[in-house]
């Protein structure tokens, strides 16, 4: 990782993520026409919670990131379409387990699939999303596909260990943080942007400088979205305010207000994320600490560096539009803290 990363330039459009939206509007259509005849299926209740997954919103992100990486270089075909489809089954399955594994009733604002037909199911389903989405690795044909979009399946569920193996840990470190994190969200984010270099031909280089720019934007992504709970009067991204301190994740905010607390603080912390649940109360109290010690503004920092990492990598390609808005994608993901 380079230390001497290149600030951003700030940003002439309002809104870089919807404009990169509404730029790949009809691919992001083929991706999800193509994902609705995948998951067909004859058992009924495997296509009702497909549906109501696929359908519930989201932010296509990651499909986003495939295809536009793939534009960067004038991509002619329609590998891209199935090959984003995939990266979106992947999200999508781990958002099932995810919701199993947390508890989770709510996400995006909907019922969450487990609350509505139970953890059993949600797994079950979760499982055939993956299994759809190797079955479109393997008629793509590549085995350099395959193998880079099944080794990240493999390393979100390492995070998602290790991640448990920290539960409520309020004292962990903030390497390990990124390295969950590293796992959980960047190693998809990465392969996104891969795709676009594997279908390509690109050489190794800018196939790195692909993943680079991914990793280190999903790094900032996860920061961001961390802080957000802590932070935002408003739901920003599909974020509900609150709901990690209630749900008694150890993110990077609460890390850093760990590490900057005095001892009788570092206490009560510990005492809150041991229970079973917290109380407004003590989120009011937790956000005062964070207020007393900087913390939003510490881990903001953090945010500001993996995103000019992310724009700095993508400085080995032509000056194009669809560089451009990729880079501005970076800036604008951290600037969501206002």
């Amino acid at each position: 990782m380079s230390n001497n990363v290149v600030p951003l330039k700030k940003l002439e459009t309002s809104n870089p993520y919807e404009e990169l939206r509404s730029a790949y509007q009809s691919e992001i259509e083929e991706v999800d026409s193509f994902i609705k005849e995948k998951l067909s299926s004859h058992v009924e209740l495997i296509g009702e919670m497909s549906s109501y997954l696929i359908q519930s919103g989201g932010k296509r992100l990651r499909p986003l990131l495939t295809i536009a990486s793939s534009e960067l270089f004038g991509y002619q075909g329609d590998r891209h379409i199935k090959l984003a489809a995939c990266v979106e089954l992947i999200h999508n399955a781990t958002l099932l387990h995810d919701d199993v594994i947390d508890k989770s009733d709510f996400r995006r604002g909907k019922k969450t699939n487990n609350n509505l037909w139970g953890n059993k199911n949600s797994i079950l389903t979760g499982d055939y999303l993956l299994g759809r989405c190797f079955e479109i690795m393997v008629e793509d044909g590549s085995l350099e596909v395959l193998k880079l979009l099944s080794s990240v399946s493999s390393e979100i569920a390492q995070g998602e260990i290790l991640q448990l193996q920290h539960e409520k840990e309020v004292e962990t470190l903030e390497k390990t943080y990124l390295e969950i994190i590293g796992s959980k969200t960047s190693s998809l984010f990465a392969a996104s942007m891969r795709v676009g270099g594997c279908i390509n031909d690109k050489s190794k280089n800018e196939k790195e400088a692909l993943t680079s720019f991914g990793f280190n934007l999903g790094i900032c992504f996860q920061i961001t979205d961390d802080i957000l709970d802590y932070y935002s009067d408003k739901i920003a991204f599909g974020k509900v305010i609150g709901n990690d301190f209630y749900e008694g994740k150890v993110t990077l905010p609460i890390i850093m207000l760990y590490q900057k607390s005095s001892e009788s603080e570092r206490l009560a912390l510990k005492e809150m994320f041991v229970r079973k649940e917290r109380t407004k109360e003590e989120l009011a109290y937790t956000l005062n600490l964070m207020t007393k010690y900087q913390v939003i503004a510490s881990c903001k920092k953090r945010a500001e560096h993996f995103s000019s990492v992310s724009a700095d990598s993508l400085g080995i390609f032509p000056e194009s539009k669809e560089k451009t808005r990729l880079q501005e994608l970076a800036f604008y993901i951290v600037n969501r803290i206002n």
